[in-house]
């Protein structure tokens, strides 16, 4: 399983995906609401929820694309589908933290990798972002 914005997939993602791709045989991306973006990163997507959702699925890295919990903090969406492994990128330290906390008290086992950085001073998001 793999959380994200995925606004706008460039290489970076899609370094990613195939990386945790390769840690099983059954991946999950967990797209993040626009009232999450909005509120984590103080910025808008530049993409609907929608449009993100498509991009992921027509990318053929995944095989399931769930949206993130209403309620930030509930993990109902770990509770659903009780990942094996969650797979965080190398600039997830907040959710990783996060993540630290709330598995022991879950009912099943899940291990957390954190993956390579795909070339991060060309490709980071917020790079992107301060280009456009």
């Amino acid at each position: 399983m793999v959380f994200g914005v995925f606004d706008g997939l460039h290489p970076g993602h899609i370094s990613f995906l195939k990386q945790a791709r390769a840690l099983g045989d059954y991946l999950v991306a967990v797209v993040a609401r626009n009232e999450a973006v909005q509120i984590l990163k103080k910025r808008a997507t530049r993409r609907s929820l929608a449009e993100r959702i498509e991009a992921l699925k027509v990318s053929g890295t995944v095989d399931q694309v769930l949206i993130g919990d209403l309620e930030e903090g509930s993990w109902e969406v770990l509770d659903g589908h009780q990942p094996n492994i969650i797979a965080l990128g190398y600039d997830q330290h907040e959710l990783k933290k996060d993540l630290e906390v709330v598995l022991p008290s879950k009912s099943f086992s899940c291990s957390i990798v954190v993956l390579e950085a795909h070339e991060p001073n060309v490709h980071h998001s917020s790079l992107l972002h301060k280009i456009k």
